[in-house]
């Protein structure tokens, strides 16, 4: 009787806060250094997952490949904490992070930038699908931001929460904690591999969101209110998405800062430009000031993230912590702000859109360092597997980076020369397309026939598109590294991205 009232209230624990534990009993130490931030309540006392590591339909995938051509971390060092901050849409333009003191302090300039980090599809949830399985889109089929092709639905549909970077740690012995942005859609149960969740349903009435997962997660490192170690953390925010409006504190921050203007922004001449984007009118001036205004809000919004970092670092640094702990701080994907006559917006294969930002600090990583070879979304989860000394599935199409951060280590010279950039069909009037971007040139063909290619040495900006006036050689090579990557699986990607 006493082990069925028990597993009814779990079950009623499980739905009523999505999994989550309840919220914290004291008050964490004083935030970062812009501003105190919101405390939680009270403290959180570890609720289990509905289904206790089981999972929700089919079965794990079976089986190991080495996707990292080097020890893993854990061999050599003893096995490390994991922190994954993912933001949602932040561009990586130097405007944007460089407002970001913490960011800068703690993470730039105590480890290693990514200078050409990219992801595979530039829309949330194909992004979010990839980064836990590290698969391209067209192999975990999370296509869109919703059901029936896309969402947490389709991902528990396909029974891809089974194995996940999660799922692997977990195996491992460490302990998980998810907090914050997971997966567009998310429902109750919580999925197989997490020991800790705290989604955006938890957050107490009142509280400025980013502001209580910051809290929460120093909270737990700080009590060690996550009973193994190590641990794995995913710490998802929603700024700067748009629609996020910042906290009070910060809401009159950059009063005159106005968006980046590069030479793509609201582009003169788009006479080359395939015809979802030829049909664009130029920007009004009321459209620029929204951009403008859009932009120093997704700015404002950041602050908080910032403190975030601090908080987490200064936590870390409490608990004695911080120096076997990796922080890797990304972004879902890019963000468009008036390039090429788009008020808004990312799911394309231009730069802004696919480009992210990518630090990272942690045990033996190169201090103020920057790596210029092109890693992937693709890349994270066979990464995290790695440092933490657990078995890559043989379904992974990413490979893990661990050898590029190492900074004692020479970089190695079999490193990805090309990767598969791949969307839909948009609400926006932009045809299906698949992509090859490689270290110099980018290739696009669309569902209507129409192609782009850009010379990015020449023409970072994609200004002018040569696929009218290329040599026939170099677009029948760029379509061929196409073909080899549209349809591409496991091995055999990174054998056509040049591993």
């Amino acid at each position: 009787m006493v082990v069925r009232v028990l597993l009814v209230l779990a079950l009623l624990a499980t739905l009523c806060g999505c999994g989550q534990a309840s919220t914290p009993s004291e008050h964490p130490d004083k935030k970062g250094p812009h501003e105190a931030a919101g405390q939680p309540g009270k403290g959180p006392t570890g609720a289990a997952q509905k289904h206790a590591g089981a999972s929700r339909r089919g079965a794990p995938d079976r089986g190991s490949a080495s996707t990292g051509g080097a020890p893993t971390v854990a061999e050599e060092r003893g096995r490390p904490n994991i922190i994954l901050i993912l933001t949602d849409d932040l561009d990586a333009q130097p405007g944007s992070i460089s407002r970001m003191p913490n960011l800068q302090r703690y993470l730039v300039d105590r480890g290693t930038t990514f200078d050409n980090a990219f992801v595979t599809d530039a829309l949330c949830c194909p992004s979010r699908a990839t980064i836990l399985r590290g698969q391209y889109p067209h192999n975990h089929r999370v296509l869109t931001n919703h059901p029936p092709l896309g969402g947490e639905e389709r991902f528990t549909e396909l029974g891809l929460e089974d194995s996940t970077g999660a799922t692997w740690l977990h195996s491992e012995g460490y302990s998980t904690v998810m907090l914050g942005k997971y997966l567009n859609g998310f429902v109750p149960p919580v999925p197989p591999g997490w020991d800790l969740w705290y989604g955006r349903g938890s957050v107490p009435v009142g509280t400025y969101e980013t502001d209580y997962f910051s809290s929460t997660a120093a909270y737990l490192i700080r009590t060690k209110r996550i009973e193994r170690k190590p641990f794995f953390m995913w710490l998802g925010t929603a700024a700067p998405h748009r629609n996020v409006d910042p906290p009070p504190r910060y809401a009159e921050a950059f009063p005159n800062v106005k968006a980046p203007r590069p030479p793509s922004f609201n582009e003169e001449d788009v006479s080359d430009k395939p015809r979802w984007l030829r049909q664009k009118p130029p920007l009004s001036e009321s459209d620029i000031d929204r951009i403008d205004e859009q932009y120093r809000i997704r700015l404002q919004t950041t602050l908080a993230v910032d403190d975030l970092i601090g908080n987490l670092v200064e936590a870390l640094r409490k608990s004695g912590e911080l120096d076997n702990t990796y922080i890797f701080f990304t972004s879902d994907n890019g963000f468009v702000k008036g390039e090429h006559r788009r008020p808004q917006g990312k799911w394309s294969a231009y730069e802004e859109a696919m480009r992210v930002p990518l630090i990272v600090r942690g045990p033996g990583v190169a201090e103020g360092s920057t790596v210029h070879e092109m890693v992937l979304n693709n890349d994270f989860a066979p990464t995290f597997a790695t440092l933490g000394g657990a078995s890559v599935p043989t379904f992974v199409d990413g490979r893990s980076f661990v050898p590029l951060l190492m900074g004692s280590s020479p970089p190695p010279s079999d490193w990805r020369t090309a990767f598969l950039e791949e969307g839909r069909a948009s609400k926006t009037g932009r045809p299906a397309f698949k992509a090859v971007r490689t270290t110099d040139h980018l290739w696009v063909e669309y569902a209507d026939g129409e192609r782009e290619l850009y010379d990015l040495e020449d023409d970072p900006y994609e200004l002018e598109s040569k696929d009218g006036t290329a040599p026939e050689a170099l677009k029948r090579n760029l379509a061929g590294r196409l073909d080899e990557l549209r349809d591409c699986s496991k091995e055999g990607c990174r054998d056509a991205e040049g591993f």
